[in-house]
């Protein structure tokens, strides 16, 4: 049987995709997806890195992980869960790994991009469990490409910085997922730290399909509303371009400040997309990133 090499599989996969999108009724998430997988595989890594894809943490087809491991791993690893307002999005999409692969895989570290069940199957409650049950499965096998279980970091962007913050509020809750201690968490541009907020003001649809119209859930949802002491230090990038960002970012690092927690905002003059798309790109915005990683403690 005849091998096609990988990068005439990759051009191959990206004219699948892109064909796919000019037949009617075609469907849009279905398209979607065939055009980040195309472009996962067209994605170029360091010497010597590789990705293992499509790994099961779950039994639902939606709970699906890549590992891109470099050629020397260091023990670290960054677990990052997509955006996409809890509907759509891809753990594929060059704006979730792109230059984040290129920056971390060089620096040793082991890169795992999740997929998680989403609206209107699943709502954002037990898309937090589809996070925590990733990070437990891929701590249990971290050795297995050399990482460390405790040498976790946990990144997120948009609804995925809203998912990773809302574990990250409430360890015991991870930890009956089996996760172990994880080293920090690094929420990239959510502004829905406090749900509960949102709901009771004017508010963008998006919301009213995530959250509903139960108080309790906007509560239970809640980062804010359901952090506690003794959470692992996170890191807040906010968008200065949008008006609510900042602010509930800036709240909730100062109700974690209160609860003797450390939670570092960083505010970039970035919009909510760029905050996605060029961390990793050299610039003091990466160096911030990484300077909050080093001076992480290392957990065991």
């Amino acid at each position: 049987m005849t091998r096609i090499p990988s990068c005439l599989l990759a051009v191959l996969l990206v004219t699948v995709a892109l064909g796919t999108s000019a037949r009617p009724g075609f469907p849009r998430a279905l398209r979607a997806r065939l055009q980040a997988r195309a472009a996962a595989q067209a994605t170029p890594l360091p010497p010597g890195a590789r990705r293992i894809a499509n790994l099961a943490y779950g039994p639902d087809p939606a709970q699906r992980l890549d590992v891109y491991v470099p050629a020397r791993p260091n023990g670290e690893v960054i677990l990052m869960v997509h955006g996409g307002g809890w509907a759509n999005g891809d753990k594929a999409l060059p704006s979730v790994v792109g230059s984040k692969l290129t920056h971390w895989l060089a620096k040793g570290a082991i890169f795992i991009s999740i997929d998680y069940r989403m609206l209107p199957g699943t709502d954002p409650l037990h898309q937090a469990d589809d996070v925590a049950a990733a990070l437990a499965w891929a701590q249990h096998h971290a050795r297995d490409w050399g990482g460390e279980p405790g040498g976790f970091v946990l990144m997120g962007h948009s609804a995925g910085a809203h998912l990773v913050a809302l574990v990250a509020a409430d360890p015991l809750a991870a930890h009956a997922h089996g996760v172990r201690p994880w080293r920090g968490t690094i929420a990239l541009d959510s502004a829905a730290f406090d749900v509960e907020h949102i709901m009771r003001q004017p508010h963008p649809p998006l919301y009213d399909a995530a959250f509903g119209s139960d108080p309790g859930v906007w509560r239970a949802a809640s980062p804010y509303r359901q952090l506690t002491r003794g959470v692992a230090p996170m890191l807040l990038v906010c968008s200065t371009r949008r008006a609510d960002s900042c602010t509930s970012a800036r709240r909730f690092a100062e109700h974690a400040h209160d609860l003797g927690d450390v939670a570092r905002l960083l505010p970039e003059p970035l919009s909510h997309r760029e905050i996605n798309d060029t961390l990793g790109l050299p610039g003091d915005y990466t160096r911030a990133v990484d300077a909050f990683i080093a001076s992480l403690p290392a957990r065991r």
